[in-house]
């Protein structure tokens, strides 16, 4: 199951807590298009020759593109790739450029699925982030784009000073009664570079407190257990079947391609990534070249790999796929090292799968760490 993402890295202005790859001018987005598109045509031999499931606009804001950029690097992608007949869609929308026209114009386009960064239903939580929509804006496009689509996941952050449990729990439950099928939930963190560690710096906002985030955590996962949503992956919620198909490649260690500045790919054996730069990214496409560094992953970090993703994931890291592919001394060594979590119920051994416990679950990036292979 082969994917591609692409980066539009474009957005109308900047979140405090953003470090993607992105510019709030406008200007060089017609020459971004076209070298996007040849992008495309280089990159045609990078999958292998399986379809393509999956089809991932992220950002940046994608939702900023004109129907007819958004068509025509579909049309692009279809006619390079062998792109499934049911492939899953994504477009990332921000809820302040959602309207009736554009959500028409995106389902006649092939999107079927779309990723609304919503992050807080408060306006003050919004403020603080500096996002570009108010709170009635969130609720009120949310309500007119399920008139046109079924499949949508959006984003919410917790952790923020601004955010109270009571608060939290208004803003899960808001989604669930808005019958959001998808919740992707993230703990802010301060990102070097970024505003927000600036104010913080400053002194002009308060730091995250990272107590209040993990009982935040705890509470969303008894929340969406109880809604009877499955917590699949670490930061991801869906109702039974709507689980996102682009993403659970990725923790499942599928191919994909990544298109723009700063995108990256993966084919099992190396990863590689763009310039993360606008005018050089178009620069070099002017030029036929596809501006990327890349790195050839030996064994030990393709089993690392496979290790900080599986144990991401609801079904956990399967020790009969370590030993088909790594051999028996790799999973011996990889058992013996959970022994120590299993004993402090931060997993569990289940059927021949690796798990997180719901205490696990807090430390997830931690433990994969500690069972890495040397």
């Amino acid at each position: 199951m082969a994917g591609i993402y692409l980066h539009i890295p474009f957005c109308r202005q900047a979140c405090h807590y953003c470090n993607f790859h992105f510019s709030t001018s406008l200007k060089l987005k017609n020459e971004f298009v076209e070298a996007l598109l040849k992008e495309i045509h280089l990159q045609s031999t990078y999958l292998p020759s399986e379809p393509v499931n999956t089809i991932y606009f992220g950002g940046g804001t994608p939702s900023l593109l004109s129907i007819e950029e958004l068509t025509s690097i579909l049309q692009t992608l279809r006619q390079t790739f062998s792109v499934a007949a049911d492939a899953e869609i994504t477009l990332e929308a921000n809820p302040d450029d959602i309207v009736e026209e554009k959500l028409n114009d995106w389902k006649q386009a092939g999107i079927n699925r779309l990723s609304i960064g919503v992050q807080s239903f408060f306006e003050e939580d919004l403020r603080w982030m500096n996002r570009a929509h108010s709170a009635k804006q969130a609720i009120d496009n949310l309500q007119l784009a399920r008139k046109y689509f079924d499949n949508i996941t959006i984003d919410l952050i917790y952790g923020t000073p601004t955010l109270p449990d009571d608060k939290w729990q208004h803003n899960v439950q808001q989604a669930i009664d808005l019958g959001i099928t998808h919740l992707s939930c993230y703990a802010l963190t301060v990102e070097p570079g970024t505003a927000l560690a600036h104010m913080i710096n400053k002194h002009k906002t308060l730091d995250v407190n990272t107590e209040d985030q993990a009982r935040q955590f705890l509470l969303l996962m008894d929340w969406m257990q109880a809604a009877g949503y499955e917590h699949y992956e670490i930061s991801n919620f869906a109702l039974p079947g709507m689980r996102s198909r682009h993403n659970s490649s990725y923790w499942q260690g599928a191919s994909y391609l990544g298109l723009g500045p700063s995108a990256h790919s993966f084919n099992g054996k190396s990863r590689q990534w763009n310039i993360a730069n606008n005018a050089l990214y178009i620069k070099s496409l002017k030029e036929d070249k596809v501006p990327f560094e890349i790195e050839n992953l030996t064994d030990t970090q393709q089993l690392n790999e496979y290790i900080m993703t599986s144990l991401r994931t609801m079904e956990g890291l399967n020790i009969e796929h370590v030993v088909n592919r790594f051999g028996e001394k790799a999973a011996g060594t990889l058992h013996q090292e959970a022994k120590q979590f299993i004993e402090t119920g931060k997993m569990q051994l289940n059927n021949g799968y690796l798990q997180l416990t719901k205490e696990g679950k807090l430390f997830a990036d931690g433990i994969a760490a500690e069972l890495f292979a040397a």
